[in-house]
């Protein structure tokens, strides 16, 4: 593994950003555990270590199970997951894949079965803002402790 800049150090202004959106996402009223999937779940698909450790370890503290967190990369072919978070995970791959996928309208139409639209603006923001950090850990080579 090549050592890469401190990018939160050199750009100070950007990480203070990005706490801002966090800060966001804490009062958004969304279920934590919920915020906990969707971050592990994309940053597994980005392939970002950092925050597959970080994210993983804040899951167990919001209370999720093993069972849950070792089959959240194949969470369509188990039963652990409620409508509403299966909604919410098919909606952030979309996104998180989106010049594969798009933001196909079914999708986004069983989100509304779940989710008023405060809810999906705001889990929209918290797929786009773990989206940026993947791409912080994985540009800049970032791993786990």
């Amino acid at each position: 593994m090549h050592e890469r800049i401190e990018w939160a150090k050199h750009a100070p202004e950007a990480y203070k950003a990005m706490i801002g959106l966090e800060q966001a996402l804490l009062a958004s009223g969304l279920e934590h555990s919920l915020l906990e999937l969707v971050r592990l779940r994309a940053s597994q698909i980005n392939g970002c270590a950092y925050c597959v450790n970080l994210h993983a370890n804040d899951a167990r503290k919001a209370g999720e199970t093993e069972a849950r967190l070792q089959t959240l990369s194949v969470w369509r072919e188990t039963r652990y997951f409620t409508p509403r978070e299966r909604a919410a995970l098919a909606w952030l791959e979309s996104l998180t894949r989106l010049p594969e996928r798009g933001a196909p309208q079914p999708e986004y139409e069983a989100l509304l079965e779940h989710f008023d639209a405060r809810e999906v603006a705001n889990l929209t923001l918290a797929i786009a803002t773990i989206n940026a950090w993947n791409r912080f850990g994985v540009g800049f080579a970032m791993v786990p402790a």
